[in-house]
Protein backbone atom coordinates (compact mmCIF):
# COMPACT_ATOMS: atom_id res chain seq x y z
CA UNK A 1 0.00 0.00 0.00
CA UNK A 2 2.60 2.24 0.09
CA UNK A 3 4.99 3.60 3.16
CA UNK A 4 3.03 5.47 5.89
CA UNK A 5 4.03 6.69 9.02
CA UNK A 6 0.28 7.42 10.70
CA UNK A 7 -1.86 4.94 12.05
CA UNK A 8 -4.43 4.04 9.32
CA UNK A 9 -8.00 3.08 9.00
CA UNK A 10 -8.49 0.94 5.86
CA UNK A 11 -12.28 0.29 4.64
CA UNK A 12 -11.79 -2.58 2.77
CA UNK A 13 -14.53 -3.49 0.37
CA UNK A 14 -14.61 -7.50 -0.22
CA UNK A 15 -16.90 -7.47 -3.45
CA UNK A 16 -19.69 -9.96 -3.65
CA UNK A 17 -18.69 -13.82 -4.91
CA UNK A 18 -16.03 -15.45 -2.71
CA UNK A 19 -12.99 -14.67 -0.69
CA UNK A 20 -11.17 -13.80 -3.71
CA UNK A 21 -13.59 -10.66 -5.10
CA UNK A 22 -11.22 -8.37 -2.75
CA UNK A 23 -9.28 -6.31 -5.19
CA UNK A 24 -4.72 -6.56 -5.01
CA UNK A 25 -5.11 -3.48 -3.26
CA UNK A 26 -7.60 -4.71 -0.62
CA UNK A 27 -5.24 -7.71 0.23
CA UNK A 28 -2.14 -5.33 0.31
CA UNK A 29 -4.21 -3.23 2.85
CA UNK A 30 -5.48 -6.43 4.98
CA UNK A 31 -2.29 -8.21 5.05
CA UNK A 32 -0.61 -5.26 6.26
CA UNK A 33 -2.99 -4.56 9.14
CA UNK A 34 -2.24 -5.66 12.82
CA UNK A 35 -6.00 -6.13 13.37
CA UNK A 36 -8.86 -7.11 10.46
CA UNK A 37 -12.42 -6.64 11.28
CA UNK A 38 -15.71 -7.95 9.11
CA UNK A 39 -18.81 -6.39 9.22
CA UNK A 40 -21.47 -9.18 8.37
CA UNK A 41 -25.29 -7.49 9.19
CA UNK A 42 -25.51 -5.45 6.03
CA UNK A 43 -24.52 -8.13 3.67
CA UNK A 44 -22.84 -11.79 3.38
CA UNK A 45 -20.07 -13.22 1.44
CA UNK A 46 -20.69 -16.76 -0.55
CA UNK A 47 -17.93 -18.08 2.16
CA UNK A 48 -17.34 -18.70 5.92
CA UNK A 49 -14.90 -16.32 7.69
CA UNK A 50 -12.79 -19.13 7.72
CA UNK A 51 -11.70 -19.15 3.57
CA UNK A 52 -10.80 -15.06 4.47
CA UNK A 53 -8.38 -15.81 7.52
CA UNK A 54 -6.76 -18.71 4.97
CA UNK A 55 -6.57 -15.92 2.55
CA UNK A 56 -5.20 -13.14 4.80
CA UNK A 57 -2.98 -15.15 6.98
CA UNK A 58 -4.51 -13.93 10.16
CA UNK A 59 -7.46 -14.04 12.50
CA UNK A 60 -10.60 -12.14 11.25
CA UNK A 61 -12.89 -10.39 14.20
CA UNK A 62 -16.72 -10.76 12.71
CA UNK A 63 -18.37 -7.53 13.70
CA UNK A 64 -22.96 -7.79 14.20
CA UNK A 65 -25.14 -4.73 14.17
CA UNK A 66 -24.62 -4.49 18.07
CA UNK A 67 -20.95 -4.00 17.41
CA UNK A 68 -20.54 -1.83 14.41
CA UNK A 69 -23.41 0.82 16.14
CA UNK A 70 -22.32 0.60 19.94
CA UNK A 71 -18.90 -0.71 20.00
CA UNK A 72 -17.04 0.32 17.24
CA UNK A 73 -15.16 2.81 19.60
CA UNK A 74 -13.18 -0.22 20.19
CA UNK A 75 -11.81 0.06 16.51
CA UNK A 76 -11.09 3.27 16.38
CA UNK A 77 -9.65 3.20 19.78
CA UNK A 78 -6.95 0.53 18.22
CA UNK A 79 -6.70 2.50 14.64
CA UNK A 80 -5.60 5.68 16.84
CA UNK A 81 -1.89 3.27 17.13
CA UNK A 82 -1.76 0.70 14.70
CA UNK A 83 -3.09 -0.17 11.12
CA UNK A 84 -7.12 -1.73 11.24
CA UNK A 85 -9.32 -3.18 8.51
CA UNK A 86 -12.77 -2.84 8.71
CA UNK A 87 -13.62 -5.23 5.48
CA UNK A 88 -17.09 -5.15 4.11
CA UNK A 89 -18.84 -7.05 1.61
CA UNK A 90 -19.42 -5.17 -1.30
CA UNK A 91 -18.52 -1.90 -1.52
CA UNK A 92 -17.75 0.01 2.18
CA UNK A 93 -19.53 3.01 1.43
CA UNK A 94 -22.67 1.34 0.07
CA UNK A 95 -24.21 1.19 3.81
CA UNK A 96 -24.18 4.50 5.36
CA UNK A 97 -23.46 3.03 8.88
CA UNK A 98 -20.03 3.29 7.49
CA UNK A 99 -19.95 6.61 6.59
CA UNK A 100 -21.35 7.10 9.57
CA UNK A 101 -17.56 5.22 11.13
CA UNK A 102 -15.39 7.85 8.79
CA UNK A 103 -16.79 10.59 10.32
CA UNK A 104 -16.31 9.36 13.27
CA UNK A 105 -13.06 8.31 12.72
CA UNK A 106 -11.81 11.81 11.33
CA UNK A 107 -13.03 13.65 14.43
CA UNK A 108 -10.88 11.25 16.25
CA UNK A 109 -7.78 12.69 14.14
CA UNK A 110 -7.85 8.87 12.14
CA UNK A 111 -6.61 8.69 8.69
CA UNK A 112 -9.02 7.04 6.72
CA UNK A 113 -8.70 4.75 3.42
CA UNK A 114 -11.15 3.51 1.20
CA UNK A 115 -10.36 0.48 -1.02
CA UNK A 116 -13.47 0.38 -3.25
CA UNK A 117 -15.36 -2.38 -4.62
CA UNK A 118 -18.41 -4.25 -6.56
CA UNK A 119 -21.68 -3.72 -4.63
CA UNK A 120 -25.19 -4.71 -5.80
CA UNK A 121 -25.31 -1.10 -6.34
CA UNK A 122 -23.48 -1.97 -10.01
CA UNK A 123 -23.24 -5.26 -10.47
CA UNK A 124 -27.12 -5.00 -10.56
CA UNK A 125 -26.27 -4.21 -14.67
CA UNK A 126 -26.01 -8.11 -14.95
CA UNK A 127 -29.38 -8.20 -15.85
CA UNK A 128 -28.75 -6.25 -19.08
CA UNK A 129 -30.64 -2.98 -17.71
CA UNK A 130 -28.24 0.49 -18.26
CA UNK A 131 -27.50 1.89 -14.76
CA UNK A 132 -28.33 5.18 -16.32
CA UNK A 133 -31.14 4.30 -15.89
CA UNK A 134 -32.16 3.67 -12.82
CA UNK A 135 -33.76 5.64 -9.94
CA UNK A 136 -33.51 5.86 -6.43
CA UNK A 137 -32.64 2.65 -5.31
CA UNK A 138 -35.29 1.26 -2.14
CA UNK A 139 -35.46 -0.85 0.76
CA UNK A 140 -37.78 -3.62 1.57
CA UNK A 141 -38.80 -5.02 5.49
CA UNK A 142 -40.00 -7.79 6.57
CA UNK A 143 -43.82 -7.50 7.10
CA UNK A 144 -45.72 -8.49 10.33
CA UNK A 145 -49.11 -9.15 10.64
CA UNK A 146 -49.32 -6.00 12.53
CA UNK A 147 -46.50 -3.80 10.73
CA UNK A 148 -46.08 -3.11 6.70
CA UNK A 149 -44.11 -0.28 5.99
CA UNK A 150 -44.72 1.50 2.57
CA UNK A 151 -42.82 4.69 2.98
CA UNK A 152 -40.34 2.95 0.02
CA UNK A 153 -43.93 2.98 -2.36
CA UNK A 154 -43.46 6.77 -3.50
CA UNK A 155 -39.67 6.96 -4.52
CA UNK A 156 -40.69 3.50 -6.74
CA UNK A 157 -43.77 5.73 -8.45
CA UNK A 158 -41.23 8.93 -8.70
CA UNK A 159 -39.18 6.46 -10.54
CA UNK A 160 -41.72 4.94 -12.58
CA UNK A 161 -43.02 8.18 -13.55
CA UNK A 162 -40.04 9.20 -15.26
CA UNK A 163 -39.55 5.54 -16.93
CA UNK A 164 -36.71 4.81 -14.68
CA UNK A 165 -35.81 1.29 -12.95
CA UNK A 166 -35.78 0.65 -9.02
CA UNK A 167 -33.56 -1.75 -7.44
CA UNK A 168 -35.11 -3.03 -4.57
CA UNK A 169 -32.81 -3.84 -1.68
CA UNK A 170 -34.09 -6.79 0.64
CA UNK A 171 -34.42 -7.38 4.53
CA UNK A 172 -31.66 -9.69 5.74
CA UNK A 173 -31.78 -10.21 9.64
CA UNK A 174 -28.19 -11.81 11.49
CA UNK A 175 -28.28 -12.07 14.83
CA UNK A 176 -31.34 -10.55 15.73
CA UNK A 177 -31.99 -10.79 19.24
CA UNK A 178 -35.11 -12.45 19.82
CA UNK A 179 -38.10 -10.61 21.88
CA UNK A 180 -37.22 -12.74 25.15
CA UNK A 181 -33.85 -11.57 25.10
CA UNK A 182 -35.14 -7.98 24.43
CA UNK A 183 -37.23 -8.12 27.61
CA UNK A 184 -34.97 -10.10 29.96
CA UNK A 185 -31.63 -9.04 28.44
CA UNK A 186 -30.67 -12.70 27.98
CA UNK A 187 -28.08 -13.62 24.66
CA UNK A 188 -30.42 -15.14 22.06
CA UNK A 189 -30.72 -14.70 18.79
CA UNK A 190 -33.45 -15.14 15.79
CA UNK A 191 -32.51 -17.58 13.22
CA UNK A 192 -30.88 -16.07 10.42
CA UNK A 193 -33.69 -14.45 8.09
CA UNK A 194 -33.08 -13.20 4.08
CA UNK A 195 -35.93 -12.37 2.08
CA UNK A 196 -36.67 -14.02 -0.97
CA UNK A 197 -37.87 -12.01 -4.39
CA UNK A 198 -41.05 -14.18 -3.75
CA UNK A 199 -41.46 -12.53 -0.84
CA UNK A 200 -40.59 -8.95 -2.26
CA UNK A 201 -43.39 -9.15 -4.76
CA UNK A 202 -45.89 -10.44 -2.85
CA UNK A 203 -45.26 -7.54 -0.17
CA UNK A 204 -44.99 -4.83 -3.33
CA UNK A 205 -48.60 -5.97 -4.64
CA UNK A 206 -49.86 -5.75 -1.13
CA UNK A 207 -48.59 -2.37 -0.55
CA UNK A 208 -49.88 -1.33 -3.90
CA UNK A 209 -53.34 -2.88 -3.30
CA UNK A 210 -53.35 -0.68 -0.17
CA UNK A 211 -52.21 2.73 -2.01
CA UNK A 212 -54.25 2.11 -5.12
CA UNK A 213 -52.28 5.02 -6.95
CA UNK A 214 -51.09 2.66 -9.62
CA UNK A 215 -47.44 2.66 -9.65
CA UNK A 216 -47.22 -0.39 -10.73
CA UNK A 217 -49.59 -3.93 -11.08
CA UNK A 218 -48.90 -7.65 -11.03
CA UNK A 219 -48.45 -6.90 -15.15
CA UNK A 220 -44.96 -4.94 -13.79
CA UNK A 221 -41.89 -6.76 -15.28
CA UNK A 222 -39.54 -7.07 -12.26
CA UNK A 223 -36.15 -8.74 -12.73
CA UNK A 224 -34.46 -10.97 -9.21
CA UNK A 225 -31.24 -11.61 -9.19
CA UNK A 226 -30.04 -14.55 -6.32
CA UNK A 227 -26.04 -14.37 -5.40
CA UNK A 228 -24.93 -11.71 -8.03
CA UNK A 229 -21.29 -12.13 -8.46
CA UNK A 230 -21.12 -15.88 -7.41
CA UNK A 231 -20.65 -18.86 -9.31
CA UNK A 232 -24.07 -20.08 -9.57
CA UNK A 233 -25.80 -16.20 -9.79
CA UNK A 234 -28.95 -16.83 -11.54
CA UNK A 235 -31.33 -13.56 -12.74
CA UNK A 236 -34.93 -14.28 -13.90
CA UNK A 237 -37.05 -11.83 -15.07
CA UNK A 238 -40.88 -12.28 -15.32
CA UNK A 239 -44.04 -9.86 -14.41
CA UNK A 240 -44.49 -9.21 -10.76
CA UNK A 241 -47.29 -11.00 -10.33
CA UNK A 242 -45.54 -14.11 -11.10
CA UNK A 243 -42.63 -13.43 -9.63
CA UNK A 244 -44.52 -14.52 -6.28
CA UNK A 245 -43.65 -17.51 -6.92
CA UNK A 246 -40.83 -17.96 -8.45
CA UNK A 247 -37.96 -19.77 -6.53
CA UNK A 248 -34.41 -18.10 -6.52
CA UNK A 249 -32.97 -20.70 -4.64
CA UNK A 250 -30.45 -19.26 -1.59
CA UNK A 251 -29.49 -15.86 -0.78
CA UNK A 252 -28.68 -13.00 -1.21
CA UNK A 253 -31.69 -11.68 -3.45
CA UNK A 254 -32.81 -8.72 -4.80
CA UNK A 255 -35.16 -7.33 -7.18
CA UNK A 256 -35.55 -4.68 -9.86
CA UNK A 257 -38.90 -2.82 -11.03
CA UNK A 258 -38.46 -2.08 -14.83
CA UNK A 259 -38.74 0.78 -16.32
CA UNK A 260 -39.02 1.84 -19.81
CA UNK A 261 -36.73 -0.16 -21.88
CA UNK A 262 -34.17 0.49 -24.43
CA UNK A 263 -33.94 -2.05 -27.30
CA UNK A 264 -30.57 -3.58 -26.27
CA UNK A 265 -32.45 -3.89 -22.54
CA UNK A 266 -35.40 -5.49 -23.76
CA UNK A 267 -33.21 -8.11 -25.31
CA UNK A 268 -31.02 -8.66 -22.49
CA UNK A 269 -34.27 -9.21 -20.50
CA UNK A 270 -35.75 -11.69 -22.98
CA UNK A 271 -32.80 -14.04 -22.41
CA UNK A 272 -32.93 -14.14 -18.79
CA UNK A 273 -37.28 -15.40 -19.00
CA UNK A 274 -38.65 -17.47 -16.53
CA UNK A 275 -38.96 -20.78 -16.97
CA UNK A 276 -41.44 -23.42 -15.83
CA UNK A 277 -38.57 -25.17 -13.47
CA UNK A 278 -37.94 -22.13 -12.15
CA UNK A 279 -41.20 -22.09 -9.95
CA UNK A 280 -42.27 -23.25 -6.73
CA UNK A 281 -43.70 -26.47 -6.44
CA UNK A 282 -46.49 -25.76 -4.37
CA UNK A 283 -47.50 -22.16 -2.48
CA UNK A 284 -43.71 -20.43 -1.82
CA UNK A 285 -42.35 -20.34 2.07
CA UNK A 286 -44.44 -17.43 3.95
CA UNK A 287 -41.84 -14.99 5.17
CA UNK A 288 -43.71 -12.78 7.33
CA UNK A 289 -41.67 -11.58 10.98
CA UNK A 290 -44.02 -13.44 13.31
CA UNK A 291 -44.72 -16.65 11.59
CA UNK A 292 -42.68 -18.16 14.14
CA UNK A 293 -43.26 -16.46 17.12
Amino acid sequence: MGAHFEPMLYLVGLGLGNERDVTLRGLDAVRSCAKVYLEAYTSVLGVDVDALERLYGKPVTTCDRRFVEEGVDAVLDEATTTDVAFCVVGDAFAATTHSDLVLRAVERGIEVRPVYNASIMNAVAGTGLSLYNFGAAISLCFFTSTWRPDSFYDKIKANRAHGMHTLCLLDIRVKEPTVRALCTGREEYEPPRFMTAATAATQLLEVETARGEGAYDEHTTCVAVARIGQDDEKIRTCTLGEMRRVNMGEPLHSLVLVGDVMDVERAALRLRAVAPDDFYDGDPPSQTLDDDQ
